[in-house]
């Protein structure tokens, strides 16, 4: 028998320097930035969902250093078997109950069911302390707020007081009587106690001083910092990609391997999604050509991916740096969890994971920029700024590696390591800055597109969480970039396979891709600025080192252009 303890607190209190309220959770008395992406139901088939497939994707969540996942509330609630696992990992749990994107009835026989249904699910699931959020709904809020339906003028009353009904006085009065342990918000996004002010149906849902905040804009340059908002806390946001061909492979003929053809269009179920990917990725990177159809279709898929999860990164690393700011009244977020986790079947989705367990590149990023320690970059009027962020719950003493690399070298042009500062705990903050043309000025007058910055935390000596890189230009702008000639040697010692890459240049987004070989790599989608990199992978089922050597494949940003 396990026996757990502790307190959850919804905090919403006014700021300084900024109108609004904020929105963070307590846990044990501690703020808590929430870390995580959102659950979608783990197969369109429930009987195909057993332990070992939810225990894999739970701990992939983990092993990507996330705290929290969102249950969606246009999925189902899941099985008990889910909530022990998280229960087990740590993982907490914000819980919508199954209501979404849509407008619902009212009548007495409906909310009776609602009612039936609700009390088995909170009985069933209120011992759980994985769970620290009850959520009314999904997105009903904002519907009726911005008229998602087109309703008659004479009918917008109605459909109001019907969602009193169904979510204040029927599913909120529930919650109440029978869980006073967590908090209860009406509706996801939603705008917290400002909601409960406007009658539980806020004008905005979306107002940034406020609550949660979905977000989505495919057509705007992600690497924009700009564009984003700086919410309170980001309960979803997201770009799609495509899952690898030997996903792909398995629902599928050589005739369907084409991304303008009727199979890509048929595993499509997002409006112009895969022309929105293309348009993405073509603000960044140049379009693959190859004469075999067949490679160019891989090579299209692999594209895909690096533009999620460049574009991920950027978001994510943004709603970390904010956690500790106000800028313009807004900000002091202190939550990013990511749109999806995993996937429903093998098609293009918002997923970082594939259908079958196998993590897209994306997932390796949030390993990565989900780190407890992190530093990330960002350009403002030509001034490179660096912040460090911390989950620490004491403050750590740091230095800051910076190396320039020209593309066409391993060796940095440049290299500059600060004296040690110290990171408050749980907290982001600025820790430097130079502008753009002082820095290729003493890294030999390089220029923007011959150069990449690379960047890493140490303690005593020590990387502390991942290297890290800012781009000073586009890739399909980058000059000097050479194919990377990578070769790999593959060992094995007690814990893991040993992949040993050997690079005759820098090369960027290098994917490690060993087909059907179930697992993970310790990094990957990496940028490589070393002659000698080693990478684990651990993996889940048993292999050998002839399988993993035969099903090999590299790919690289340069190594997919035609020229």
């Amino acid at each position: 028998m396990q026996v757990y303890f502790r307190t959850v607190e919804l905090v919403e209190e006014p700021i300084e320097g900024s109108p609004g309220l904020s929105f963070y959770i307590k846990i044990n008395g501690i703020p808590i930035f929430l870390k995580g992406s959102n659950w979608i139901p783990a197969d369109s088939f429930q009987d195909r969902v057993d332990s070992d497939k939810l225990r894999n994707l739970l701990q992939s969540a983990v092993d990507a250093n996330m705290n929290t996942l969102r249950v969606w509330g246009g999925g189902i609630y899941e099985s008990d078997e889910f909530y022990n696992i998280c229960d087990d990992l740590g993982i907490m749990v914000w819980q919508d109950f199954m209501f979404a994107c849509s407008l619902y009835p009212t009548d007495d026989w409906f909310l009776e069911t609602v009612r039936e249904e609700l009390i088995h699910q909170i009985r069933r699931l209120k011992s759980h302390p994985c769970i620290i959020v009850w959520s009314g709904n999904n997105e009903n809020e904002a519907a009726i707020a911005s008229d998602w339906f087109s309703l008659p003028s004479f009918m917008k009353e109605v459909y109001a007081k019907d969602y009193r009904i169904l979510y204040i006085e029927t599913i909120r009065e529930l919650v109440l009587e029978m869980d006073e342990t967590r908090p209860f918000i009406a509706s996801s996004p939603s705008n917290g106690k400002e909601t409960v002010k406007e009658n539980w149906i806020s004008k905005d849902p979306y107002d940034n001083h406020y609550g949660d905040v979905h977000y989505y804009n495919y057509m705007t340059d992600c690497w924009n910092w700009t564009s984003y908002p700086k919410p309170r806390l980001a309960s979803e946001y997201g770009f799609q990609s495509w899952p690898s061909f030997s996903t792909i492979y398995k629902v599928s003929t050589r005739k369907d391997w084409s991304y303008s053809g009727n199979f890509s269009t048929h595993r499509q179920h997002h409006d112009s999604g895969n022309e929105q990917m293309m348009f993405q990725a073509g603000l960044h990177y140049k379009m693959p050509v190859n004469i075999d159809p067949v490679k160019q279709f891989h090579d299209t898929l692999y594209l895909t991916q690096v533009m999620q999860a460049q574009c991920v990164k950027l978001q994510t690393e943004f709603y970390r740096r904010s956690q500790n700011e106000i800028v313009d009244g807004r900000g002091f977020t202190m939550g990013a969890l990511y749109w999806q986790l995993n996937d429903i079947w093998q098609a293009p989705s918002w997923s970082s994971i594939e259908y079958g367990g196998k993590w897209k590149m994306l997932h390796y990023y949030a390993k990565n920029f989900f780190a407890p320690v992190a530093a990330s970059a960002f350009e403002d009027q030509n001034t490179l700024n660096i912040y460090g962020v911390s989950d620490l719950l004491n403050e750590c003493s740091f230095k800051l590696a910076i190396n320039v690399y020209r593309w066409d070298s391993l060796v940095p042009v440049c290299k500059r390591l600060t004296n040690e500062f110290i990171l408050n705990a749980r907290s982001s903050g600025v820790i430097y800055t130079e502008s753009i043309a002082e820095l290729l000025s003493r890294c030999g007058n390089t220029t923007r597109q011959h150069s990449v910055i690379v960047f890493y935390l140490l303690h005593n000596g020590h990387i502390i969480g991942s290297k890290n890189w800012h781009f000073l230009s586009s890739l399909k702008e980058a000059e000097g970039l050479l194919k990377s000639n990578i070769t790999v040697s593959i060992s094995k010692d007690d814990t893991a396979y040993v992949f040993t890459l050997i690079s005759s240049n820098p090369a960027a987004f290098v994917w490690l891709d060993v087909w059907d070989n179930a697992g993970w790599f310790i990094d990957n989608g990496f940028l490589l600025t070393e002659e000698k990199t080693v990478v684990y992978f651990y993996a889940w089922e048993p292999t050998t080192i002839s399988n993993l050597e035969k099903s090999l494949h590299i790919s690289t940003i340069r190594d997919i252009y035609q020229q």
